[in-house]
C-alpha cells in the first residue's frame, strides 16, 4: 500500500512536527511527511524541517489582513502541488474557517494539550491546575468547524501532582503529545479509524480506549 502523504502546518518551534518526522523515518511507518507550511516566516520549525530534508513553504497570514478566506486559499494553493492525503496541525496558531476544514473533511487532525472535551482553547495547563483536576493529558482529534470539538482519535492522561507548576505539567503532557500524535497518524494512515456518529472507532473499538491500549 502506498504511504499516505502528509502536510504539517506549524507556527512555532514544531516539536510535535519533529515527533511526526522522526516516526516517519521508520520504513514501516504508513505515512511520509511531504511538506511543512508555516504562517510565521521566522518559525523555528521551518529550519528543523529543512534540516530533515522536507520541503517547506511560508504563507504569512499578515499579508491578507483580516481576509481569512484569502489566506486559506493561499494555504490550499501551497499544499495542492504536493498531492497530500492528510493534514496535521502541530502548533498552528490560526483558527481555520469551515471552508478550509471542508476541503479536508476527515483528513485534518490536530493535537490539543488537554483531555477533551475538558479545557478547550488556550492555557490548558494553568487552567487544569487552577480547577484542581486530578488528571490532565493530550488528545488527537479530527478538526471540525467548532474549536477543539472533533471526533477523538487518541487520548492519554497524566496525573496532576499536588505541587505541580504549569511548566512541570506542560513538560509531562508534551512527552505524551510526542507519543500519541505519531500513533494517531499511524492508525489513520493504516485505515483503522472510522467515524461513526461523531465518534472515532479504531478497529471497531471506541478510540480513547484504543489509544490507551496501543501505546
Amino acid at each position: 500500500m502506498p504511504k499516505k502523504r502528509v502536510t504539517i502546518l506549524i507556527s512555532g518551534r514544531g516539536s510535535n512536527m519533529v515527533a511526526l518526522i522522526e516516526a516517519a523515518r521508520d520504513r514501516d511507518f504508513p505515512a511520509e511527511i511531504a511538506l511543512v507550511v508555516s504562517n510565521e516566516p521566522t518559525a523555528q520549525g521551518l529550519e528543523r524541517a529543512r534540516d530533515a530534508g522536507i520541503a517547506t513553504a511560508v504563507v504569512d497570514h499578515r499579508a491578507f489582513g483580516k481576509d481569512r478566506r484569502a489566506f486559506e486559499h493561499a494555504l490550499q494553493a501551497a499544499i495542492g502541488p504536493h498531492r497530500v492525503d492528510l493534514v496535521c496541525l502541530a502548533g498552528f496558531m490560526r483558527l481555520l474557517t469551515p471552508w478550509f476544514i471542508g476541503q479536508w473533511e476527515a483528513k485534518l487532525i490536530n493535537i490539543h494539550p488537554a483531555l477533551l472535551p475538558s479545557f478547550k482553547g488556550l492555557d490548558t495547563h494553568a487552567r487544569a491546575i487552577a480547577a484542581g483536576a486530578k488528571q490532565h493529558g493530550a488528545t488527537v482529534h479530527f478538526v471540525v468547524p467548532e474549536m477543539d470539538s472533533g471526533p477523538i482519535i487518541v487520548q492519554e492522561a497524566v496525573p496532576v501532582l499536588p505541587d505541580d507548576t504549569e511548566a512541570a505539567l506542560a513538560a509531562r503532557v508534551l512527552a505524551v503529545e510526542h507519543r500519541i500524535y505519531p500513533l494517531a497518524l499511524r492508525l489513520i494512515a493504516e485505515g483503522r479509524v472510522r467515524i461513526e456518529n461523531n465518534r472515532c472507532l479504531v478497529d471497531g473499538i471506541p478510540a480513547p480506549l484504543a489509544g490507551f491500549g496501543d501505546r
